[in-house]
């Protein structure tokens, strides 16, 4: 039975004491960089009345969204690194799956979002205001939200479901869904299949929206008359590429390649990527290559 389990032992990268050091700074590092980064991404939003738009909305909320997805891995993976104290109590790897298939899960939905935002703008400039009103866009932060915590409702309840009798070594650095059903001394089969079916559905429906509506995006975008009309709608919608890019792949690369799963080794490395890389990325992407935000930075520090 499952309560016969008090703790679990995280051995995911498990090396030299020197390696381990090293893992300690640099996640601690990039989880600062994370927080500061997407804090500044916060302050000039706020602090800026002409970046009181819906594509800032549901930036503001993404870098939120980065900050508290990065702090449920990250801090405690560099401590564990660094004191070599791997042990995570049971109730505390539940709370940590919960939340991270929580804010994971909205980060899918809230770049489908922003993708329909872009095809909105783009695509319907005179009816954009209309269309995506403030009621519209906190109802759509709500929804991701609640399809977030539908999934880690299903996800965490049906891992912890299972028993674990005397395996306690978790092949991760974290409680990640598939490595945990892996410690299970249970027939994993029918939690894999609705992990498969409803990771599935979330993956490939987020990223149908987003490729449907860029599809109609870079249509609208190539029959515009003028090169500079042109660059300007590209330029709006170049640093959510970037983002869409980066999480859709890694997460594709993770989830959808046959045998990625079955290599602890692989699964660790991929996994820094959408849990620690892609939230400290993030805000300094949409700094770099938006317009509107650098200007904003210049002239606030200026003030």
């Amino acid at each position: 039975n499952h309560t016969r389990i008090s703790e679990f032992i995280l051995v995911g990268f498990k090396s030299h004491p020197g390696s381990q050091l090293l893992l300690s700074v640099l996640f601690s590092t990039m989880y600062i960089v994370t927080v500061v980064g997407n804090v500044c991404m916060i302050l000039i939003i706020r602090r800026d009345s002409n970046l009181h738009t819906p594509m800032y909305f549901f930036l503001e909320n993404l870098s939120t969204l980065d900050i508290c997805y990065s702090s449920v891995i990250t801090p405690r993976a560099a401590l564990a690194f660094l004191l070599g104290r791997r042990s995570i109590s049971y109730n505390g790897c539940v709370s940590q799956m919960f939340f991270f298939s929580l804010f994971g899960t909205t980060e899918a939905f809230f770049l489908a979002v922003m993708a329909y935002d872009r095809f909105t703008a783009i695509c319907n400039p005179l009816l954009y205001q209309v269309i995506m009103s403030r009621r519209l866009c906190v109802l759509m932060v709500m929804g991701s939200y609640l399809s977030g915590c539908i999934n880690c409702s299903i996800q965490t309840g049906f891992t912890f479901s299972l028993s674990f009798c005397g395996r306690r070594e978790i092949n991760h650095f974290f409680c990640e869904v598939a490595a945990v059903m892996h410690a299970s001394c249970s027939d994993t089969l029918v939690n894999e299949l609705i992990m498969l079916a409803v990771c599935g559905s979330i993956i490939v429906g987020t990223a149908l929206v987003v490729f449907v509506s860029y599809g109609y995006i870079i249509i609208t975008i190539v029959q515009m008359p003028s090169a500079e009309s042109r660059h300007k709608a590209f330029s709006t919608c170049s640093s959510h590429m970037t983002t869409i890019c980066l999480f859709f792949g890694t997460v594709f690369f993770m989830y959808a390649q046959p045998g990625a799963t079955s290599s602890p080794n692989k699964s660790n490395t991929i996994s820094i990527f959408y849990t620690v890389v892609i939230p400290m990325l993030n805000p300094f992407i949409y700094t770099l290559r938006n317009r509107e935000v650098k200007g904003s930075l210049k002239k606030q520090l200026k003030r």
